[in-house]
């Protein structure tokens, strides 16, 4: 089978080689999938570089969630088993951890709905409990794991802000649904929410850059508001100030969704039956901005390494749907 395979680390458009190599064997407990689709996530680049919090032994292939098909015929969500990852025709996965495809989404949509959503939904209604009216701002909002908290919040009930960098992704955030789009290119982004919100800030921010994002957050953030901390997509790992949280009586909550695994996999399951009935009746629909075939991989990576991608950019297998 084809199979990209990292044998050092690095850019991801440097390290990534397109390989012909035995499928992988299945271990206790693991099936072999044919993979559909695979998403492109962030640590998809950070496995690359090393400087994800797992690392797989070289060589691997990364690839962390799939649209697949067992060997029964059934269309399946899965995360695959590193080191044997996604970006390649066959992978391995947890057989108890296997999730139904929703009917209402392709195969490209379907790997793009599982690990964005998911942290989309414990990070607003598990961790911070977003109610319907109530203020919501999402850093990076057409980003892939921006997009997917934009959606949710929307279907929520609230009222959505989106912060992004540039006027494509503006226009995206706009159709995505965001009430007001703040670019932080070209405006001020702490005048214009408190602007946009009569002086009072959001309820809740989810923020998955960190950084100067997060800075910002702790200026706009309301009265009892919950800012959730999802990741550092800047580089910058901040260090909030707990007095500021104490004077201005807001919360600071942090989201690991993987977590959720080992701690409580029901809750996991849970929500999969809320995103698919959330999908059936088109409340949601993960942008997929590219689809990419196996060979463009690497490339693909890259931009969303960089910077440079729009919601998600997916690999599709030849004969998906």
């Amino acid at each position: 089978m084809q199979a990209w395979q990292v044998h050092e680390n690095g850019e991801p458009s440097e390290v990534m080689r397109l390989a012909e190599v035995e499928p992988p064997t299945p271990g206790d407990g693991q099936v072999l999938l044919r993979v559909r689709a695979a998403n492109i996530n962030f640590p998809d680049a950070l496995l690359c570089r090393g400087q994800y919090q797992v690392r797989p032994p070289l060589p691997f292939t990364p690839g962390v969630e799939i649209c697949a098909e067992t060997e029964d015929g059934r269309r399946v969500i899965a995360n695959p088993a590193l080191p044997h990852g996604g970006f390649a025709e066959y992978a391995v996965a947890d057989a108890r951890a296997l999730l139904p495809a929703p009917a209402a989404l392709d195969d490209a949509e379907t790997a793009a709905l599982h690990i964005g959503y998911q942290t989309g939904w414990f990070g607003l209604h598990r961790r911070a409990h977003l109610e319907a009216g109530e203020t919501l701002l999402v850093h990076a909002a057409a980003g892939g794991v921006g997009s997917a908290a934009v959606q949710l919040g929307k279907a929520a009930g609230a009222t959505v802000i989106g912060v992004v960098g540039g006027a494509e992704k503006a226009a995206v955030a706009r159709e995505l649904g965001c009430d007001v789009v703040v670019d932080r290119r070209a405006e001020d982004v702490i005048s214009a929410v408190k602007e946009a919100t009569g002086g009072r800030g959001a309820d809740v921010i989810y923020d998955p850059v960190g950084g100067e994002a997060y800075a910002q957050s702790a200026k706009l953030v309301a009265f009892e508001g919950r800012i959730v901390v999802v990741g550092f997509a800047s580089g910058g790992i901040p260090s909030p100030a707990l007095n500021h949280a104490l004077v201005k009586n807001y919360s600071i909550l942090g989201l690991h969704w993987g977590l959720y695994a080992t701690k409580n996999p029901g809750l996991i399951g849970h929500c999969h039956e809320e995103l698919t009935e959330l999908a059936a009746r088109g409340a949601i629909k993960p942008l997929v901005s590219e689809r990419v075939p196996l060979s463009g991989a690497a490339t693909a990576v890259q931009k969303v390494a960089d910077g440079r991608s729009t919601g998600r950019i997916a690999v599709v297998m030849e004969g998906a749907a």
